[in-house]
């Protein structure tokens, strides 16, 4: 046979085959350096040759070929196990990743520096500031904090857990910064809103001779975008061209996004057209950015703009798209359109059928939501936390008393959802919606979490609007004798008294609360305006009509 020729090959060739494959991610030829490995019954403990496969397969990709290899290797090495935790944390399963790492211990290996940075990302993932510092623990036992890549992996958890201060002072005990160290920390004042912290850094950065990269130009641009200084955005833009950057689609997205995010949406139609007149085409990202911006100001034109660019530019409507489009139309008060999107979708998934549920929810078109939510219970779409909450805000807004009911009755039984916050919070408003204030004050006393402020606003502002200041009373005893103090129930419960005029009532619960006049000032103020928002949103919905 002439492959047997191949057979000849040295244990030392074959480790450099599967090393290429591992670099290029070619994993076909990795798999045939495998199979001739089982053919010619190659020792696979010959120079680590389990963990070189199980790198292969996990850096092209091949999760569950890497898993089966690492399975077969009677004793694992530090190799193949930060491959298994890298694998697993870029699929997202982070538990897993978690486990693999905690095997190293078991199995009493000394991790080396590079089993940390994945495991630091896993911490990221979960948003596990604990988890993180163990593993920060781990790493200044061991010696590893002056390596500056690990550092930089620990300033970035630490801003993306939000734990600032903590990845600050990293930063300032780093032996040696590069401008990756520099980027994470600026970053992550930017992504909290403290973007002119984090314009000094930027600035220091410069002083002390590291330049700038794209990633760190494009988080503070970003940071001022969010916070919507469109001034700060054109001085930067005109900063980093005069410097050799040029604006790529990536720094037009950040900005897209961060105005809209922003509400400044005027600004991020001003920047998406700047955009086009400079030559950068935009994308999907550009898209989902500019849509939510149309919802925002009610402008179902601008969307249909939009919308009719996607099909200009031979976009597919993948589901995020439709989801982000669907959204738009229920802002802009465009059902049909809404519903035309979700309808030529070609697969829809939790996310659109959220969103045309919610959307019907919205406009207190129960009937519609719950034949939607019926159907995509027979279809097999696994309904979620927030398709259960947008059911029963649109039971809410419609006054559908026992059809709410019976579905939050049936959240666990019937769709394995765990009742939350949002959802106890659903029951309460359309229980005192409806007038039922008894039955709402029994189910906030039976609420097994903690109840929040938005519950017993709700149920206070539930007695004003029907009279039943005896039921406020009696839920601001409970309150007090749980000792859940919430000044901003008491200050609407204040409220109720002051409309009858007992002024005697406001300052006793001022006294005995700790709510001081300035606060209660405030409150009222802030009704006030609400009051005066709600009355022009009505106004314009009616003037508007439903289908603008």
């Amino acid at each position: 046979m002439k492959s047997v020729s191949l057979f000849k090959f040295s244990p030392d060739r074959f480790a450099y085959c599967l090393q290429k494959c591992l670099k290029a991610k070619t994993l076909r030829q990795g798999k045939q350096v495998h199979v001739v490995l089982l053919l010619a019954g190659f020792d696979m403990n010959l120079l680590s040759m389990s963990s070189k496969l199980v790198g292969m397969y996990a850096s092209c990709g091949d999760v569950s070929s890497a898993r089966k290899v690492f399975d077969e290797i009677p004793n694992p090495n530090v190799f193949s196990l930060n491959w298994m935790v890298l694998a697993s944390a870029f699929n997202g399963w982070f538990e897993q990743a978690i486990g693999y790492f905690s095997l190293m211990q078991k199995l009493g290996m000394v991790r080396n520096k590079f089993s940390f940075p994945v495991m630091l990302k896993v911490c990221v993932g979960l948003m596990d500031l604990n988890k993180g510092k163990e593993v920060h623990a781990v790493v200044y036992k061991m010696g590893f904090e002056k390596d500056v890549a690990l550092g930089n992996a620990l300033v970035d958890m630490y801003c993306k857990c939000g734990s600032l201060c903590y990845g600050h002072r990293v930063f300032d005990r780093m032996h040696e910064r590069d401008v990756a160290s520099w980027t994470s920390l600026i970053c992550g004042y930017c992504n909290v809103g403290r973007t002119d912290q984090g314009a000094i850094l930027f600035e220091r950065m410069k002083l002390e001779g590291l330049e700038p990269n794209d990633f760190t130009w494009n988080a503070v641009i970003a940071g001022y975008a969010r916070s919507g200084d469109s001034n700060q955005v054109y001085v930067l833009l005109s900063r980093m061209t005069k410097e050799g950057f040029v604006p790529d689609l990536v720094t037009w997205n950040a900005i897209i996004s961060g105005f809209t995010q922003s509400q400044e949406a005027g600004e991020a139609f001003k920047f998406f057209s700047a955009m086009l007149v400079s030559g950068v085409k935009p994308n999907l990202v550009t898209i989902t950015g500019l849509l939510p911006a149309c919802g925002s100001i009610g402008s179902v034109e601008r969307g249909r703009e939009i919308h009719g660019l996607i099909f200009r530019m031979g976009f597919d409507i993948n589901v995020f798209v439709a989801s982000a489009l669907i959204d738009m139309y229920s802002k802009c008060g465009s059902i049909k359109n809404a519903r035309s999107v979700f309808d030529w979708t070609p697969v829809n998934n939790v996310a659109s059928w959220n969103a045309m549920i919610g959307c019907y929810g919205k406009h207190g078109m129960v009937d519609s939501a719950v034949e939607l939510f019926d159907r995509m219970q027979e279809e097999g779409v696994q309904a979620t936390v927030v398709t259960l909450t947008s059911v029963l805000s649109a039971c809410s807004h419609s006054g559908s008393v026992e059809k709410g009911l019976e579905i939050f009755r049936s959240m666990k039984e019937s769709h394995g959802i765990v009742v939350c916050k949002e959802h106890y919070g659903c029951v309460v408003d359309l229980l005192c919606r409806s007038g039922k204030m008894v039955e709402a004050y029994k189910f906030v006393k039976s609420i097994p979490i903690n109840v929040t402020e938005s519950m017993i606003g709700a149920f206070f502002n539930g007695c004003k609007v029907h009279e039943r200041r005896d039921l406020a009373k009696l839920m601001a005893d409970d309150i007090l004798k749980m000792e859940l103090k919430r000044p901003g129930g008491f200050v609407t419960l204040s409220n109720i008294y002051a409309a009858d005029g007992e002024w005697e009532e406001v300052e006793y619960w001022k006294l005995e609360n700790g709510i001081n006049k300035m606060s209660l000032l405030a409150s009222n103020m802030i009704q006030s305006v609400q009051q005066q928002n709600d009355g022009v949103i009505k106004m314009r919905d009616r003037t508007a009509g439903v289908d603008g």
